[in-house]
């Protein structure tokens, strides 16, 4: 019997253990959403296995020492969650929460844009969106029940079971696309550079009310006194979001098919491009805010499914035209004219 079939088979039991423990929480007061979340993370992993060809997943609980915009749980294939290529992510609301509220708000929509495979769950229903777009649902157990004191007695509905089953069998047979082309590449980049935008706009917003270390705004003040006196704080958010995705993106030419990671990109940036250089490697470093580094996951993940010789190729300017561009910076305008359109026009 394989591992999906043992998860078929026996669904009812895995989700009555969980609704349990949740009941026990539940029942207790005194709880916040995090009060759920190791049962969320058992779940999942608990799955894994069957739904992951084998090999199983680790399921991370992102950091929430502060309230960057991040999801909750980011899912990676191999036991543990360590550097295996991302799943997905999890975005969790305590019990009772409407989804359909939840979905409609600034920062669901900003995962939506940014994130290709996400889950939206209050612990008892769960929306799953690919690439932005509502595309399956699951309820394993309603909110009243919940709050009935019999409920270490019920099991979840042979319905509710199999559905669940094909829901995460969705959820886990996602993997990020290879990408082929220029416009291909553009596009993903920029919904990445966009939320890493947002990201460290919350940051800002948080140092400046005092409840993050002023990192963020160290690098802005040296930014002002050694380059740029007259660079404003936006226009600073945008120049580091830009740079840390542009920069990934020239390592993973450089490297070619060779994967990228955090620790050995920046050595790869090309040196015609110094400045590039320089700045990436002070804006990746130890100071990285650590919303941030999620969304450099991602971007990495994106940049290792590329086929880079094309991209080399369509950038370079085709097989039949002299080649004389230079791919990586011939790149930028692509991205520009994606990202900021009225900026390229300048």
């Amino acid at each position: 019997m394989t591992n999906l079939d043992k998860a078929k088979a026996n669904p009812q039991k895995i989700l009555t253990a969980y609704l349990n423990e949740i009941h026990e929480i539940y029942a207790a007061g005194n709880f916040r959403e995090e009060s759920f979340y190791p049962l969320l993370k058992d779940l999942f992993e608990g799955c894994s296995s069957a739904f992951s060809a084998g090999e199983g997943a680790g399921v991370l609980v992102l950091p929430k020492k502060t309230e960057v915009g991040i999801p909750d749980f980011l899912v990676r294939r191999g036991s543990g969650g360590g550097g295996g290529e991302i799943v997905g992510h999890v975005e969790a609301k305590t019990p009772g929460t409407s989804l359909q509220a939840a979905e409609n708000s600034e920062q669901i929509q900003r995962y939506r844009a940014a994130l290709p495979n996400l889950i939206l769950t209050n612990f008892l229903e769960f929306w799953l969106y690919r690439n932005g777009k509502f595309v399956a649902s699951v309820e394993v157990c309603k909110f009243s029940d919940l709050e009935l004191a019999g409920l270490r007695e019920a099991v979840p509905a042979e319905e509710s079971a199999g559905l669940f089953v094909e829901f995460m069998s969705r959820f886990y047979g996602f993997s990020t696309p290879a990408i082929t082309s220029t416009s291909g590449l553009a596009v993903v980049l920029v919904k990445k550079t966009k939320y890493a935008k947002s990201i460290l706009e919350e940051v800002f917003e948080r140092e400046e009310r005092g409840e993050d270390l002023s990192l963020l705004t160290g690098f802005y003040r040296v930014f002002r006194e050694t380059l740029v006196q007259s660079l404003t704080k936006e226009q600073f958010v945008d120049l580091y979001a830009q740079t840390v995705a542009y920069g990934l993106f020239a390592a993973k030419m450089i490297a070619g098919e060779a994967e990228i990671n955090i620790d050995n990109a920046w050595k790869l940036i090309p040196g015609n491009v110094p400045l590039l250089k320089d700045i990436f490697y002070a804006f990746v470093g130890p100071s990285t805010p650590e919303g941030l580094k999620s969304v450099i996951d991602e971007l990495v993940a994106v940049l290792n499914k590329t086929e880079v010789a094309r991209i080399l190729e369509e950038g370079g300017g085709g097989k039949d035209e002299s080649r004389e561009r230079d791919p990586i910076i011939h790149f930028y305008d692509t991205f520009l004219g994606e990202y900021n359109p009225a900026e390229k026009k300048r």
